[in-house]
């Protein structure tokens, strides 16, 4: 378990994460899923950018898709801007 360090809150930071998906869903399923887009990739997945979720949130989302049927392939945390830039 992840102890907070000095300057940080404790507060669980918001993250971007992307979630592939087996099979192409229409562009009603982003609201359904509460995600702002998603993308259908030719190799026949469905790729969602969820932005701005603590691990609750995260949780919810993976339950959601759970219950609706739907098969997970892989779930990455997105780089944060300031990642990018320190690099």
């Amino acid at each position: 378990m992840n102890t907070p360090t000095a300057g940080q809150s404790g507060r669980p930071e918001a993250e971007t994460y992307e979630l592939r998906l087996r099979g192409h869903l229409d562009s009603r399923w982003a609201a359904r899923l509460a995600v702002p887009d998603l993308t259908r990739e030719s190799d026949g997945t469905t790729t969602l950018v969820a932005v701005g979720l603590d691990q609750a949130a995260l949780h919810g989302l993976l339950q959601r898709i759970r219950d609706l049927g739907l098969t997970l392939i892989s779930v990455s945390r997105a780089p944060a801007a300031s990642d990018d830039a320190s690099k």
